[in-house]
């Protein structure tokens, strides 16, 4: 193209893909005025003309409007500033159809009631602090009356899901069945009646969830992860680091017993974690309380792990680590054990 060369109209368009009726709008507009006319008054462009005639084909794509383009070419704004300005509306464009295709992916998967529709689009189109505000109602009203300490039911509440600012269709999906299964009536007296069984039934209540007990948990399991994260990595199980992290294991665990139950032989703990008893009375007792646990909450924890996007827990992930734990105190069974 020649710098002073003058293009009818007919060219223009098929230089910058505008149909020759557009060009026209945009001239008689005034966005982009003709660089000159024939003798006969056809409309003659530049190519600072037809450069500029190709940026607003690219801004009106992008959804900038006639007075944006109009403030842009006549520096009341600048490219930046208006690129921000509809990058900022794209992206609540974006998010408004990620709502809208969480809400028919999950009619047409779940065959959903009519009038539940509107229902999904209000779950789908929480704020944060509605969103919040409902897993609270849910955790309030399930701990109601428990004989429990307050840090508990405070924990409980920190028990909830934390949508990203940008979810991906799975995570709205997610949360809209989450929030339909937190209003559901008969799903909070399962888990109200679940919690009262489990902690308000005895004397140690109290006790058993107060802060010092709660903090000795959160301690033992961050033993635990890092027990399981061994087995999981291949760790062999008669190295002197997997003797060492199943010693303190032990040790954690001894320590929380008595805490608990006010005694706890050590010996006795390793032969059984050596040698688990999968028919016990005792392991039989502690299997029927997981299965309650997971009976109520496995989809609620499944659907949290999923909006926060994070690894979906494997319950056959507890077996393999307590085969693992005995083949550790088998190896090492010959030699005693640090800290105990």
């Amino acid at each position: 193209m020649d710098d002073n060369e003058l293009y009818p109209i007919g060219d223009v368009a098929r230089r910058t893909g505008l149909s020759v009726s557009a060009i026209r709008f945009y001239a008689d507009a005034e966005v982009i005025v003709p660089t000159g006319h024939t003798d006969a008054g056809y409309r003659l462009y530049d190519i600072q003309a037809i450069a500029r005639l190709e940026l607003v084909r690219t801004l009106r794509e992008l959804g900038a409007s006639l007075d944006d383009i109009r403030r842009l070419l006549t520096d009341e704004t600048t490219l930046h500033d208006l690129a921000t300005a509809h990058l900022a509306l794209v992206e609540r464009q974006t998010r408004r159809l990620q709502a809208r295709r969480a809400v028919l992916r999950t009619i047409v998967k779940q065959h959903t009631a009519t009038e539940q529709v509107s229902l999904m689009h209000k779950l789908v189109s929480m704020s944060d602090d509605d969103r919040n505000r409902l897993i609270d109602e849910f955790w309030d009203e399930v701990t109601t009356d428990l004989n429990v300490h307050p840090s508990f039911a405070e924990q409980l509440h920190r028990m909830r899901p934390n949508l990203p600012e940008e979810p991906a269709t799975e995570q709205l999906e997610a949360w809209i069945e989450l929030a339909d299964l937190v209003q559901d009536g008969d799903f909070r007296q399962e888990v109200h009646q679940f919690l009262h069984n489990s902690f308000s039934a005895g004397p140690k209540s109290l006790e058993m969830t107060s802060p010092e007990t709660m903090a000795r948990i959160e301690q033992h399991r961050l033993v635990e992860v890092e027990v399981e994260t061994a087995q999981q990595s291949g760790l062999p199980a008669d190295s002197p680091e997997a003797r060492e992290l199943v010693d303190r294991l032990v040790t954690s665990t001894a320590e929380f017993t008595a805490h608990v139950a006010g005694e706890c032989d050590v010996d006795e703990l390793r032969r059984q974690m050596a040698a688990p008893d999968r028919t016990g009375a005792a392991h039989q007792h502690a299997e029927q309380f997981v299965s309650q646990f997971s009976g109520l909450f496995d989809r609620y924890v499944s659907l949290m792990a999923t909006i926060d996007g994070t690894p979906q827990p494997d319950p056959g992930d507890v077996a393999a680590t307590e085969d693992w734990i005995a083949a550790v105190l088998t190896a090492d069974s010959g030699q005693p054990a640090s800290g105990t």
